[in-house]
């Protein structure tokens, strides 16, 4: 479940509904990030711009992004609804979305896996008191393939092309700000997109066409840092690492190394998710990135792939070095800045912790009574002896002080 990657919300309102929700997306995801650093190394590594170019173990690549992980997602987001059953369907389902669209499908899958799942789930509850004794297996995995079946077709047919919509829609405004030279503005349109898994549609799709355009003629462009940043993720991971929850806080420094060395963006994905309200600190990483590589005049010669710090300065041109490292740095800084304050300084854990504290004291006070009684009883003990026992001298009564 989800609460176990993020504390269980309390409360009706809307904060909390928000919470809830993205601690829901969160655990889809937190169970497969060993699945998303796996993918991540092999790319950083094996493809044609990373660090050892493989073609053959390149080959990975794309069946892992586009089928694996979300197969995962689903599968983990089904057996959140309705256990093992709602997995195998949840996964199942997947696959119809997978099929239906060309972009990786991580929101598809975080979508239609809990919704299988529950159409398994309710399907169950209808089935489970009419089925007669000896045909419980034959009805279980009838209905198991059925829905699943029926899922994977509206995964092709309906939910896939709705999100690949989606995913063109968000290129088409990200196209329109950069085209109204409001570039600062497009990290609220990026981020978001990004967090959503749509990165790669708009980088790829959007901003390096129209970045390869105005690099052939002006021999840089600012559009290929737009997306590509590692600051804003490397901010809100630095935050994490110092003030997010004490169950997460080991896992920051991996999930750094892989982002900010590797390229690999997706790894902060997550983090995100369990807290949404943190959107707002990548927006601000990002819009502050953008606005001092306009005023350094920064640009890259080709898009870095992947988009790590390393592929960064590889397609800097000559002399903006400085321009680069500066958008990354102030990025960085402001989304730290602004995930702090929204994490409240880590005040939440420490509120926490206090609780618990609170919740021993009792218990404390208890073993602080017990041990007064203890300590108490030797001297009860030796007066009552002394009051007992003929012929026995108190040591306090006169005579023994004369002695």
């Amino acid at each position: 479940m989800s609460t176990d990657y993020t504390p269980t919300v309390q409360g009706t309102g809307v904060r909390a509904t928000i919470q809830r929700f993205g601690g829901h997306l969160a655990g889809m995801i937190m169970p497969n990030i060993g699945a998303f650093i796996a993918w991540g190394l092999i790319t950083a590594l094996f493809i044609p711009t990373g660090w050892l170019p493989n073609e053959t173990l390149a080959a990975l690549n794309g069946p892992m992004v586009k089928v694996l992980i979300p197969v995962l997602i689903g599968y983990t987001g089904g057996r959140m609804v309705h256990g093992q059953r709602g997995a195998v369907v949840g996964a199942v389902a997947t696959m119809g979305v997978v099929v239906g669209a060309e972009v990786p499908m991580f929101l598809g899958a975080m979508i239609i896996g809990p919704l299988a799942a529950y159409l398994i789930k309710l399907v169950d509850g209808f089935t489970q008191d009419r089925t007669k004794a000896g045909f419980e297996m034959l009805v279980d995995n009838f209905t198991a393939g059925i829905v699943g079946g029926a899922m994977a077709i509206l995964g092709v047919l309906g939910i896939g092309p709705v999100i690949e919509t989606v995913t063109r829609t968000a290129g088409e405004a990200v196209g329109w700000l950069v085209g109204n030279n409001l570039l600062p503005l497009a990290s609220v349109l990026i981020e978001p997109a990004k967090v959503l898994f749509l990165n790669n549609a708009i980088n790829h799709g959007v901003l390096s066409p129209l970045g390869v355009a105005e690099a052939a003629e002006h021999g840089k462009s600012i559009l290929f840092m737009l997306e590509s940043n590692p600051g804003p993720g490397l901010g809100l991971l630095l935050a994490f690492l110092f003030f997010g929850p004490r169950a997460l806080r080991p896992s920051t420094p991996a999930a750094m190394i892989i982002h900010f060395f590797g390229g690999i963006h997706e790894i902060y994905f997550p983090y995100v998710l369990m807290k949404p309200r943190l959107i707002l600190a990548v927006i601000a990483g990002g819009a502050a990135g953008v606005f001092t590589f306009i005023i350094t005049g920064a640009g890259l010669v080709a898009p870095p792939s992947p988009g790590s710090v390393f592929a960064y300065f590889a397609v800097t041109p000559r002399g903006g070095w400085f321009a680069s490292a500066a958008g990354i740095v102030i990025a960085t800084a402001v989304s730290f800045a602004v995930a702090a304050v929204l994490l409240g300084f880590g005040r939440g854990e420490k509120d926490a912790d206090a609780t618990a504290v609170t919740h021993t004291a009792p218990d404390a006070d208890m073993d602080a009574d017990a041990t007064a009684a203890t300590r108490t009883a030797p001297d009860a003990d030796v007066k009552d002896t002394e009051e007992t026992v003929p012929g026995t001298v108190p040591a306090t009564s006169p005579a023994s002080k004369e002695a």
